[in-house]
């Protein structure tokens, strides 16, 4: 009998180990959002389970507007959906209200018709879904300030509840920068809200649940405000104000009590002002506070504010407000001090080890009237002193003056900077190190992907291809985080958009900018930088404005969401419209251009040794590349009318490069390796040519001692082309490259980031022109893709994008023994491992629930490989094929070793 109970355990145990979960859920990609206005959010899901071959065939999602009504679903059931998806699943229930919170769960029947349970409950809180639902009006400060001091001004307002408070729902934004309290605590861990986006056409409010910070009886709110990108200095030469002179404030608390009633509490003219210790703060020059001026409990109820002046109300607009749906800049890594350094020229210097994105955190003691100032610099000269001259006008400096007495806590509210080293002056007290930490600033993006291989340098390489992902992603891609800049410059960001959706999840963060991408399109063309403080004129340069194909394409095949497709496709379609527009049968060969931007120019260049490529061949590649973009989106999207018009427009613009650029003998007019690396990725060449010319690419490779020559636009594809033709050994051959140009060589000379220049810093020690010089740059980082997809072959398959169908197929190079990626996609984790040892290789994969995959084996004999030990073509459903150097086989979800000898 005891026997058969123990039986009987062990089989309801491994039953229920078999048996399939839900977990990771997401609404429109965001866990339990808070403030999305989509009429129809998706939900998204992941498998787990404990055995190979793992699908989904049914889903049941319900969704109700109380916790304890999810059992009958009574805003939504969509009954058993016999589907596969359970990524961007869309509503389809009742209309859905301002404000209102809302819970679903998911169940889902796998492949042997086996029913998960129902998930734990999930939820999702609405916005404000129509302009009427906006009863705050906006107000301004009315304190004064001048063009050189321009205080941050706060701002204040009490109020009483006299019941008990169910919830409450603060809805906030600003002209300008915000910090927002409630009695005393801070609204939120965002900071730099409300972001950047085009405000003039689109104003991104933020919603927080503030029921915990409402007290009943008397309250209070408080804001200060700064100028950030609105009316600070941003652009070149000085320009500020550009969306406006006047800050402002637009807030509404929508409090709900338990007996069922609502009050809310809004921005008008009741509101008061004043001034306090923030004498200044802009994103280029940092920011100054003098704790002497601070109004302590200037924002709880029980603070005095007979002297503060009334606000302005404005009568601003309220029609280019949305909500925010990409994710905050948040804090994240902290760094102590490694060394403190005293320079040649006597400075006293903080060495924090990382090139990094953010501010100092000081804690310092000391008198009244005390101060103490931060300059933010990247590197250090030749010598070892401070450098800033790369900064341009950006001053990069904080200045706190102390109230003395106890110890005080400084760092900036409404700025940021870019460094490693920071120069201590002024303070004449004792510089401890720590007293000093480095916070850093970004975006709140998940992390999703690693790369790690048996060689340090190329970890290395990886380590900066991140940081600079990090320090540029903070709200906007931008293409540098220190000087005068600091701009959303569109080259850059569709240069690395495939790479930086690798190491992160960027889907909302490129969902949001690519808005801003359409909204500053001038008839069509599309900005240099995004969003677009350089003018109606700074437009539709080549590989630059092309962001407005490549990357929603892009974000297409890392997450597989139609919907960046379909919101883009307008955007898209008026780019290509206006390149078109802009030829003579079908070759664009007018307007400016960039070009291959910080291509390879040797110093002295007497024999033409620099790689100039002619910018109108760039300008015909970028154009049939994004009508090839245009014509697969047209398919995705099922628009067939434009997939013939595209189909034949295509052809000419590939006809049109033909005649103007290609010799008969099949020589390009620019003999450049991005010349040939853009008409070979692109397919400008017919396919009689193309062998021809990928020899032509190795032999210039060649002709520079295996270096590469390419700048922002050939750069991304130059492994990708010489993989695709078979030149593996010269591809790995210029990752593993030491001396300049190449992507190690700012790695031996100590980078933690990606420069901009190849020589940033010169192998004698100097500077390039400091006019243009960063080191904390991503767009070289593009190598990052080809690292993820090639070395350890991991990729989704186009036709089933968003890795749902997976490929893996490593190309194994003989200066490693070894290489790994994982990524966590949509369905879950994927993981490529392999390592080598004289001929034999292994390969470690890993496959989430439903997803399948292809996996290609380096190996020439079947007979040779073995998956658990045991002979591959021996396991079910592997079915191994010889394809080329490769043994093919299909696996369904689930972790495989494979080893074999090549």
């Amino acid at each position: 009998m005891k026997k058969l109970i123990l039986t009987l355990i062990l089989f309801l145990t491994l039953k229920a180990q078999a048996q399939v979960h839900v977990d990771v859920f997401r609404t429109e990609n965001l866990q339990n959002p808070i403030g999305i206005t989509e009429a129809q959010p998706r939900f998204s899901w992941q498998l787990l389970a404990d055995r190979r071959n793992v699908l989904q065939t049914a889903y049941e999602i319900r969704v109700s507007s109380t916790a304890a009504g999810l059992s009958k679903g009574d805003q939504w059931n969509s009954g058993k959906v016999s589907s596969d998806r359970s990524t961007f699943v869309a509503y389809a229930g009742k209309p859905l209200q301002s404000g209102k919170e809302y819970y679903w769960q998911v169940r889902v029947w796998d492949d042997q018709s086996k029913a998960s349970n129902w998930s734990i409950a999930q939820s999702f809180q609405m916005g404000l879904l129509q302009k009427s639902d906006w009863k705050a009006q906006w107000i301004a400060p009315t304190t004064p300030e001048d063009k050189d001091n321009r205080p941050s001004p706060l701002m204040r307002k009490t109020f009483s509840t006299s019941k008990k408070v169910t919830s409450a729902t603060a809805y906030i934004t600003a002209h300008g920068m915000y910090e927002a309290f409630l009695n005393g605590k801070r609204i939120g861990d965002a900071y730099l809200s409300p972001g950047w986006t085009s405000y003039n056409k689109r104003l991104q409010y933020q919603v927080y649940d503030v029921t915990p910070l409402v007290t009943q009886g008397n309250n209070a709110v408080g804001v200060m405000l700064g100028s950030g990108w609105y009316r600070g200095f941003i652009g070149f030469d000085g320009q500020h104000d550009y969306y406006g002179k006047k800050l402002g404030l637009l807030f509404q608390l929508d409090i709900t009590y338990s007996d069922g009633s609502h009050d809310l509490i809004l921005s008008d003219g009741s509101w008061k002002n004043a001034t306090a210790s923030v004498l200044a703060s802009e994103i280029y020059h940092g920011e100054t506070i003098d704790a002497r001026l601070e109004k302590t409990g200037w924002n709880t109820s029980g603070y005095d504010d007979l002297s503060w002046t009334a606000v302005e109300v404005t009568g601003d607009p309220l029609d280019n407000l949305v909500a925010t749906y990409n994710e905050p800049i948040r804090k994240h890594e902290a760094f102590s001090v490694k060394k403190v350094i005293t320079t040649p020229k006597g400075e006293k210097v903080l060495d924090f080890g990382q090139n990094l994105v953010g501010w100092v955190q000081v804690k310092i003691r000391g008198n009244a009237g005390d101060r103490i100032t931060l300059y933010h610099a990247e590197v250090l000269d030749k010598e070892g002193n401070f450098y800033t001259e790369n900064l341009r006008p950006a001053k990069q400096k904080n200045q706190y003056i102390l109230k003395g007495g106890s110890e005080e806590l400084f760092e900036p509210h409404f700025t940021f900077q870019g460094f490693r080293y920071v120069r201590i002056e002024d303070f004449p007290g004792e510089i401890k190190p720590e007293n000093f930490t480095a916070i850093t600033l970004y975006s709140d993006m998940r992390p999703t992907g690693t790369f790690t291989s048996s060689h340090p340098l190329i970890n290395q390489l990886q380590h900066n291809i991140q940081w600079g992902q990090r320090g540029n992603f903070l709200d906007v891609p931008t293409d540098c985080p220190q000087r005068d800049e600091r701009l959303g410059w569109t080259g850059d960001a569709q240069a690395f958009s495939r790479t930086a959706a690798f190491n992160y999840d960027v889907h909302n963060f490129f969902m949001k900018w690519l808005k801003d991408v359409e909204a500053d399109q001038v008839n069509g063309s599309v900005p240099f930088v995004v969003p677009n403080v350089l003018g109606p004129g700074a437009v539709g340069s080549t590989g630059w404005a092309d962001a407005a194909t490549i990357i929603p394409w892009d974000m297409y095949l890392a997450y597989g969401d139609k919907k960046v497709l379909e919101n883009q496709y307008e955007s898209m379609k008026a780019w290509v419209a206006f390149m078109d527009g802009n030829s003579t049968h079908h070759l664009w060969n007018k307007g400016f251009h960039f070009g291959d931007w910080l291509f390879y120019r040797p110093f002295d260049d007497n024999d033409g040794r620099s790689a100039v490529t002619d910018k109108y061949l760039i300008a015909q590649c970028f154009f049939a590349h994004s009508v090839e973009l245009i014509l697969k989106t047209a398919k995705v999207l099922g628009r067939t009318d434009d997939v013939d018009r595209y189909t034949t427009l295509l052809k000419d613009v590939k006809d049109a490069f033909m005649k103007e650029y290609v010799t008969p003998s099949g020589r390009l007019v620019s003999g450049t390796q991005t010349a040939y690396v853009l008409a070979l990725n692109f397919d400008m060449l017919p396919e009689s040519m193309r062998a021809d010319a990928a020899r032509k690419l190795a032999e210039n490779i060649q002709s520079y001692d295996n270096h590469l020559t390419t700048g922002f636009l050939g750069t991304p594809y130059l492994c990708h082309v010489l993989s695709r033709f078979g030149y593996n050994d010269l591809a790995y051959t210029l990752l593993m490259q030491e001396s300049y140009p190449s992507w190690l060589y700012p790695v031996k000379m100590g980078a933690t980031t990606i420069w901009e220049r190849w020589d940033g810093i010169k192998p004698d020690g100097t500077f390039q022109t400091p006019g243009m010089n960063s080191f904390n740059h991503y767009a070289y980082g593009a190598i990052g893709d080809w690292m993820y997809r090639a070395v350890t072959g991991l990729d989704t398959d186009e036709k089933s994008p968003g890795y749902k169908s997976i490929i893996i197929k490593p190309i194994l190079g003989k200066q490693l023994t070894s290489a790994s990626s994982e990524l966590n996609s949509p369905y879950g984790k994927i993981r490529s491992s392999w390592k080598t040892a004289g001929e034999s290789v292994s390969l470690d994969v890993e496959i989430p629930a439903n997803a399948t995959a292809t996996i290609f084996i380096p190996s020439g004999k079947v007979e040779s490989v073995k998956e658990g030990g045991k002979p591959v073509n021996g396991v079910k459903g592997m079915n191994p094929v010889l394809d080329g150097s490769y043994i093919k086989v299909q696996v369904g979800s689930g972790i495989y070793r494979f080893e074999a000898t090549r």
